[in-house]
């Protein structure tokens, strides 16, 4: 229970001091946000738990594969939030995401790789 809560605190400073850079910088708030931290953080709690590192691999695989689709919305959001506001944004970006995740877990099964 310790350690779920410190991985719990943990997660969550990184989040906070993020967010909190990125109200002072947009650059750099942007840039530290860019960054693995995530991934990171969660690789070290699974090997720390004892996952393998099989389980490890996979994850940081699965990971690539569910980044890819999500990069269109970098370049979406920003255009969409100056002209229609930041819920329709918001909304715009999650529905290209998703359309985009399903097209990719297509494309992934054509190479052997079955995401959903």
């Amino acid at each position: 229970m310790l350690f779920l809560f410190s991985k719990v605190m943990v997660t969550a400073l990184v989040v906070v001091a993020v967010s909190e850079i990125a109200q002072r910088s947009d650059k750099w708030g942007g840039l530290i946000a860019a960054l693995p931290l995530t991934t990171f953080l969660i690789i070290s709690w699974m090997y720390f738990e004892g996952a393998s590192a099989t389980k490890i691999g996979n994850h940081m695989r699965f990971t690539l594969f569910f980044v890819l689709p999500t990069l269109p919305m970098f370049l979406v959001f920003p255009y969409l939030i100056d002209r229609f506001g930041f819920p329709l944004a918001l909304v715009a970006a999650l529905v290209l995401t998703s359309m985009l995740m399903f097209g990719f877990n297509a494309l992934y099964e054509q190479f052997g790789f079955r995401i959903f």
